[in-house]
């Protein structure tokens, strides 16, 4: 078998039920049977169930619990081994999102492993997206959906796997109870004292026939699409599914209501929000805070980049991400911490207060997938725009400490953002910088008599690069980043030094001084080395035989390659390999390298330069092709001959 395991049986049934004392719920119960073949398949049996569960308002539950393992014991009989109490538990992840886990007793290979539930909610506009497909293949899939005819919902297909539902009606009626009270009036001399009234309760119950309908996905065999191929941030957003939006009601007795048709609907919705919209208009908890920042900046771009830095330094992120605010801008502005939602509208309005042209910009962030339909699910983080009077435009998120103006960490780069004027109009921003991220390595090196290579390569990061460096990298002590360096490259490091991971206008600079034992190859009297030694390429990252999804680079980016290598005393240059230019379809990318023999030296430059941050899959053929081209061009090497 090729999985370590399987889904034998996935099954969801999502409806609607209604209670008289909490109103319309929907349900989901779900039944999930799967075959364990391998040890590495264990981690599938660790259920990771989420649920809504803000610390005020509606939650949404999940119950009837019931998960088993099932073993074959020496007799060849089935054992049966329920999960406990303790194998049962709840974990907060985020301001608003829980987790139920359940932990499977008892796992072997070969144990098959049968979990129900049902998850109720009081959120009825919102259906969870239907899944597929998975890192592992399912033999039998089942999912009905049934929606009452008073809420319309527009189907989605998501992914490369798609299952014509079979749609069907049924007839249904719900039971509203409502409270009827009689006041009762007596007449004078009835009762002592003269007329009086008492009151009484009763209940009334008044029924409501409605149709439901019915949509139900069948499929059997469905092939894994694995999370393994390089440059793909989540593959979740490409496996086969639907997504279930609201986009109108039908309620007996009620005029019908459509929304969410186009773009500008989906936004003005968001925007009129009270955790949008509101929040945006609250100024006075900041007021005398950026009055003195404006007191020493008086142009645009300094205002700009005052606020931008205060809010950064401010308010830190709390790993959320969201739309929306969760206690508002004010509470984190006082508390120093808070959502994505919570920071950049409030870097929003504060640009405002000070005059200048600020708007939010609505993003799906990277593993949300890309909104190719209005869709108010599409959204799940906001960031700032800013627009000068001289027409340069900012883009701004004040959640990442290192990100500069135009200069977004990965999370926001994700094809393109929503912008909302005050007035609710809206209009897409490309969220890529036109500056393509780089990185520079410049290394001068000899070959001694013994040959070890000894040098010096100087590094340039810029743009993303930097910010990637400075993130990942800047907490890290230097003894560890020389370790990582060494292991990486193969060499041993006698200096090591880094400029600017404060400096955040400027590239990151590393400076490298180092030995290297194994960068030589010598068969008789011959010397045989790659022209760019440890920076060469030895692999190709894309091995499948055709692309099932897009290649995501996240930004466009070049790596520049610049090596010199003296000519050890006593040989001669045998060979050097001929240069090469090459060019993918639609200037999407190029890769050139040459080598050149000087007197006692041999220079060596190598560009690459893809100029999307993402190749779509019908150009993945002509990827592949151009990295085994880059491949078997820098593993080509140099021959020295002893003389």
């Amino acid at each position: 078998l090729f999985s370590n395991s399987a889904y034998l049986y996935k099954k969801r049934r999502t409806y609607y039920t209604y209670n008289n004392g909490s109103g319309f719920e929907i349900l989901n119960e779900i039944h999930i049977r799967l075959k364990i073949y391998k040890e590495e398949g264990f981690n599938y049996a660790t259920f990771k169930l989420p649920y809504f569960s803000p610390e005020s308002g509606k939650s949404e539950k999940i119950s009837s619990i019931k998960a088993y393992t099932y073993n074959l014991d020496d007799k060849g009989k089935i054992k049966e081994d329920k999960a406990s109490k303790k194998d049962i538990f709840d974990e907060t992840v985020s301001e608003s999102r829980s987790i139920k886990s359940i932990t499977m007793p008892n796992l072997k290979r070969g144990s098959v492993v049968e979990v129900k539930y049902t998850m109720s909610s009081p959120y009825t506009d919102y259906i969870d997206d239907l899944q597929f497909q998975y890192d592992i293949p399912v033999k039998k899939l089942l999912i009905d959906i049934e929606t009452p005819e008073w809420l319309v919902f527009a189907k989605k297909n998501k992914g490369f796997y798609l299952i014509q539902p079979a749609e069907s009606k049924y007839n249904s009626s719900i039971v509203f109870r409502n409270k009827v009270r009689t006041t009762t009036k007596y007449s004078r001399g009835a009762t002592p004292g003269g007329g009086g009234s008492t009151t009484s309760t009763s209940y009334e119950n008044n029924k409501q026939e409605l149709t439901v309908n019915k949509s139900t996905y069948e499929a059997e065999n469905i092939p894994s699409l694995k999370d393994n191929e390089p440059f793909v941030f989540n593959s979740y957003v490409y496996r086969g599914g639907v997504k279930y939006e609201l986009v109108g009601t039908k309620y007996p007795n009620s005029q019908p209501k459509s929304f969410s048709k186009n773009w500008d609907n989906v936004t003005k919705q968001i925007y009129k929000s009270g955790s949008f919209g509101k929040e945006l208009a609250k100024l006075k908890y900041f007021k005398k805070n950026v009055d003195v920042l404006m007191e020493n900046n008086s142009t645009e771009i300094d205002k700009l980049e005052a606020i931008f830095q205060y809010v950064k330094t401010n308010v830190k992120w709390n790993g959320y991400k969201n739309k929306y605010t969760y206690e508002g801008v004010k509470k984190a502005y006082e508390s120093k911490t808070g959502n994505s939602a919570e920071i950049n509208l409030m870097l929003t309005a504060m640009l405002r207060y000070a005059g200048l042209n600020a708007n939010p910009v609505l993003v799906s962030s990277k593993g949300n997938g890309i909104p190719l339909f209005p869709t108010i699910k599409g959204f799940d983080y906001v960031i700032s725009s800013v627009k000068l009077k001289d027409n340069s435009s900012f883009l701004l998120d004040a959640t990442e400490p290192f990100s500069m103006p135009n200069m977004l960490p990965a999370r926001s780069l994700n094809w393109k953002g929503r912008l909302i004027t005050e007035t609710g109009e809206s209009s897409w921003v490309t969220l890529s910088s036109s500056k393509h991220s780089s990185e520079e390595n410049v290394a001068l090196v000899k070959i001694s008599e013994d040959l070890d290579v000894s040098g010096f390569v100087r590094t340039k990061l810029d743009n993303l690069f930097a910010l990637n460096f400075r993130k990942n990298k800047n907490h890290i002590k230097v003894e560890q980043l020389i370790e990582k360096y060494e292991e990486n490259s193969n060499l041993e490091v006698e200096d090591f030094k880094i400029q600017n991971q404060k400096n955040l206008s400027k590239p990151i600079l590393r400076n490298v001084k180092f030995i290297g034992e194994d960068l030589v190859e010598s068969i008789g009297d011959k010397l045989y080395i790659e022209p760019v030694l440890f920076l060469t390429k030895f692999k190709n990252p894309f091995k499948l035989d055709e692309g099932k999804y897009p290649v995501d680079f996240t930004t466009a980016w070049e790596e520049i390659n610049k090596v010199t290598i003296q000519i050890p005393k006593g040989y001669a240059v045998e060979f050097i390999p001929e240069s090469m230019a090459i060019a993918l379809p639609d200037n999407l990318g190029i890769f050139k390298y040459q080598v050149i023999k000087g007197v006692n030296k041999i220079k060596t430059i190598s560009i690459l330069q893809f100029n999307s941050p993402m190749i779509a899959p019908k150009y993945y053929p002509y990827l592949k092709d151009f990295y085994n081209k880059l491949v078997e061009k820098e593993t080509e090497k140099i021959v020295l001959t002893k003389i």
